[in-house]
């Protein structure tokens, strides 16, 4: 019987085979390596990324584009800026010049809606450099057609400053490895008894959620596990459940909690629903509704399902009216206008 108390044969190593039963690949630390063209250096599994660039973007991105593609991608600025800008790839809004037609093309990196058509995987002991003593070594790391995009560390159970120490861990990260931290998109700690998540390049303890799922039990380790690192699941939060947001030049991160989540997942559902035609979502104070409305109106805005629609948001209190539009900007809504009137209501939202 495995000593509850030991971290790897307790911890980490049930995690990995909770991954692969949740449809990931596991590479072991060795095989990861010989994927990364840089060795340590590279934090991309690059035979991997360059394939998946191609067959994602067929006519568009050839192997010549997609060495280019990945150099530019890790070559992204090691802060928040730079994670932005690997989201952006993650997004597709990030181009490539196709000669032949002589114009820009949007790159996709990901397939959201059919996960089938990416790669899943799974490694641990992630060691890498940036050329500066000392090397960082992750405890697992989860890769995405060769793109790392989520950091795991876990600690001992009986650790009663399990995930405080595992957050220490994710700070050391950002500081030795931020080349690293660029691309991943979304942390999580855990020390069997508990399991949290939050945004890279948000460290805040406040932004630090309790991943819950309704259909699993919070004492369900495995449940836990397998419903957060779903591959389906990890894609919609990837391109979907993150957002930037900048105000008087200062960008941040946040990430949605569980109850966001689903509450946008359902408004989505209940929409493509031509026979139901209104729904309710019940939110307490400092829920965060506004990021909850918003995702929502991003998904019906980006989802050709819903062929452009007109979003309007209603607020009760005049200091929301205008947090919602500070919100609505910082996140790069371009056609917005406040109604003022019954009579002049607002016109069609969406990105410029």
């Amino acid at each position: 019987m495995t000593p509850i108390g030991d971290e790897r044969p307790a911890v980490q190593n049930p995690f990995i085979r909770y991954a692969e039963e949740a449809g990931w690949s596991y590479l072991s630390p060795d095989e990861a390596l010989r994927l990364r063209n840089g060795g340590v250096t590279s934090p991309v599994l690059d035979a991997v990324l360059v394939e998946q660039l191609q067959r994602l973007n067929p006519g568009v991105v050839d192997h010549r584009r997609a060495e280019e593609t990945v150099k530019k991608l890790v070559r992204v600025r090691p802060n928040i800026e730079g994670n932005l800008d690997a989201w952006g790839y993650l997004k597709g809004l990030k181009t490539v010049f196709v000669e032949e037609e002589k114009q820009e093309r949007n790159v996709k990196l990901l397939d959201p809606d059919h996960p089938e058509a990416n790669r899943f995987h799974v490694t641990d002991e992630f060691t890498f450099s940036n050329g500066v003593p000392p090397d960082v070594r992750a405890d697992i790391v989860f890769f995405v057609n060769g793109v790392p995009v989520l950091v795991v560390e876990t600690k001992r159970a009986t650790a009663m400053e399990g995930i405080a120490e595992a957050m220490d861990d994710i700070r050391y990260y950002h500081q030795k490895g931020p080349e690293l931290l660029a691309l991943g998109q979304v942390y999580a700690l855990t020390h069997l008894l508990q399991f949290h998540y939050g945004a890279t390049w948000n460290l805040s303890g406040k932004a630090l959620f309790n991943w819950q799922d309704e259909l699993v039990s919070a004492k369900d380790f495995e449940g836990l596990c397998k419903s957060f690192i779903a591959p389906r699941r990890v894609l919609r939060t990837l391109t979907d459940f993150i957002l930037f947001t900048r105000k008087d030049e200062e960008l941040s991160k946040v990430i949605l909690r569980p109850h966001q989540m689903r509450a946008a997942e359902r408004c989505v559902g209940r929409g493509r629903d031509r026979k139901r035609r209104r729904g309710l979502v019940w939110h307490t104070q400092g829920s965060g509704k506004t990021y909850t409305m918003i995702t929502v109106a991003k998904r019906l805005i980006e989802d050709p399902a819903f062929e452009h629609p007109t979003i309007l948001m209603l607020v009760d209190r005049n200091e929301l009216e205008a947090q919602l539009y500070g919100n609505l900007e910082a996140l790069g809504f371009g056609r917005i206008e406040v109604a003022r009137t019954k009579a002049r209501p607002a016109r069609r939202t969406g990105r410029s």
